[in-house]
């Protein structure tokens, strides 16, 4: 019998579409709060102010200065706002709930999260911050949001190119516990079932934005996506998009949906086990052709080079990612292999078990 370490992270869960509305005052309220930040983003600020208007009274403090990737300097204007505050409350995608735990990381306030894309920040304890060109990340329970209020009719103003996106970086987290440091039968077997969710989901909403039920498959997957990712921890693949993230500021779930294939390709030959579970999940014969094809027929941008990344770029970084590369990732990390890898992802090639 297998022996391993599983750590489930605390917090509570609401799914269910309405429960923004329904249950959320009721939420908050279960934590005695009277002094409320609410932070959103520009985009969701409206949608966050119509679902707080049973408790509005208790807003004293609203920060929507969000930015991709949460700056040092946004992150300093956040826990200004929060100075009276006894709960951080954020509504909207991942680095709006990354901004509510940069708040956390250094005020210890609790979060409750009402996540408006599939990024699943919201059911981890990952926080990250950038300074300049170089994003920095790490662990702390503190970060960890209470309670999540997963609604999927928030999702059903999501462009679809970005719920494409939104979802295939889900996929991400879910493709990555199977080799992650922290792995363990629990947490493969949540990605497994997160892989599922999220590749039934994805082709019926880009058929039918309206489908509610697609939005709620999504919806699922990205929770069981968060939740494997949170116990297994990050490897390779999230090393490199943290590193071209920061550096360049690409847009997180694009990145996340154009490298994956790739980081695939390079591990699946030494993680035979791993590369047959992620395939069955997907229902294809290979992983790698299986996960490509999905995002050609999804429309993500082929390569990152159509995000505005330079081919000259990639050597910029390759130290960084190199210092960051996990020393059980399945496929050992060289700088070769490692610079293969990233130009393929680059021209968007279609990725083979054979390129690294």
């Amino acid at each position: 019998m297998t022996t391993f370490t599983y750590e489930a992270l605390p917090g509570r869960v609401v799914f269910g579409p309405g429960v923004a509305s329904t249950r959320l005052s009721a939420e908050v309220d279960a934590f005695g709060a009277r002094r409320i930040l609410l932070i959103a983003g520009a985009s969701e600020i409206a949608l966050a102010r119509e679902l707080c208007a049973p408790f509005a009274d208790r807003i004293t403090a609203t920060f929507s200065g969000v930015r991709p990737h949460v700056p040092v300097e946004v992150a300093e204007s956040a826990r200004e706002a929060a100075a009276d505050a006894d709960l951080v409350l954020c509504v909207g995608g991942g680095s709006t709930t990354g901004t509510a735990k940069a708040v956390a990381l250094t005020t210890g306030l609790p979060i409750v999260a009402v996540p408006t894309t599939y990024a699943g920040s919201e059911v981890t304890a990952v926080w990250g911050l950038t300074q300049g060109s170089r994003k920095t990340t790490g662990t702390d329970p503190i970060v960890l949001p209470r309670t999540v209020v997963y609604d999927p009719d928030l999702t059903l103003t999501l462009p679809v190119a970005l719920s494409v996106a939104s979802g295939l970086n889900a996929m991400a987290h879910c493709v990555e516990a199977f080799w992650a440091p922290r792995r363990n039968p629990v947490s493969s077997a949540v990605a497994a079932d997160g892989i599922r969710y999220l590749a039934a989901g994805l082709p019926s909403l880009a058929a039918d934005p309206e489908d509610g039920g697609a939005r709620a498959d999504l919806l699922l997957g990205a929770y069981l996506a968060g939740s494997a990712f949170a116990v297994a921890g990050s490897g390779l693949h999230h090393k490199i998009c943290h590193v071209l993230g920061g550096a360049f500021d690409l847009p997180h779930a694009e990145t996340h949906a154009i490298v994956l294939p790739h980081v695939l390709a390079h591990n699946a030959p030494n993680a035979p086990e791993a590369a047959s579970r992620i395939a069955s999940a997907l229902g294809a014969d290979d992983p790698v052709h299986g996960l490509h094809e999905l995002g050609h027929k999804l429309g993500v941008p082929a390569g990152l080079r159509e995000l505005g990344l330079r081919k000259t770029d990639v050597d910029t970084v390759l130290d960084d990612i190199l210092a960051l590369a996990p020393a059980d990732n399945p496929t050992p990390v060289t700088a070769d292999g490692l610079r293969a890898l990233l130009y393929a992802a680059w021209a968007g090639t279609a990725p083979t078990r054979e390129d690294t």
